[in-house]
């Protein structure tokens, strides 16, 4: 089986199960708090703003920049490759996107990105649990192959790592 088509079914199990009213109303609300990393732009000017040290106010800054800058590479990329949001007959996404390119991820980028720059200022499993939130909830959707997520994870991960 080639790699599109490992893609392709795990797209399908995706948006064929654990779907229902309430659930999926609740994970796309839940995304939505990820479109252009908004959640995380804010926690870090939040974290920057209140916090009583300096240094933990440079490291709010920083996680800041990082974020930005990973959406920045990522929406570079998403132009290069212009891979096209997936189709699924029978299986329409469950929430709007905002442009039709799904390659990668950008709320797995930014989540990742995040977790990578916070983490060490906030627990770590909570930040990354709220990062793979985000990133299962594309597929979940029908907005974005696991492969897209993937990539973004691995982007996000990489362009924190080399800002850090």
């Amino acid at each position: 089986m080639a790699i599109q088509d490992l893609d392709r079914a795990a797209l399908v199990f995706a948006r064929t199960h654990g779907h229902d009213p309430i659930t999926e109303r609740a994970v796309a609300a839940y995304s939505r708090a990820g479109e252009h990393a908004a959640c995380w732009l804010a926690l870090g000017l939040a974290g920057a703003a209140l916090s009583g040290e300096a240094d933990r106010r440079r490291c709010w800054r920083r996680g800041v920049r990082i974020v930005a800058a990973s959406y920045g590479v990522n929406q570079v990329i998403k132009f290069i490759v212009r891979r096209h949001r997936p189709e699924l007959d029978g299986l329409p996404p469950v929430t709007p996107t905002v442009t039709q390119l799904s390659f990668p991820s950008a709320h797995a980028t930014t989540s990742f990105a995040a977790a990578r720059a916070y983490a060490r200022l906030l627990p770590a499993w909570a930040v990354y649990g709220a990062a793979l939130g985000f990133a299962v909830s594309r597929p979940y959707l029908g907005v974005h192959y696991p492969s897209d997520v993937l990539a973004g994870a691995l982007l996000g991960t990489a362009v924190a790592e080399v800002l850090s």
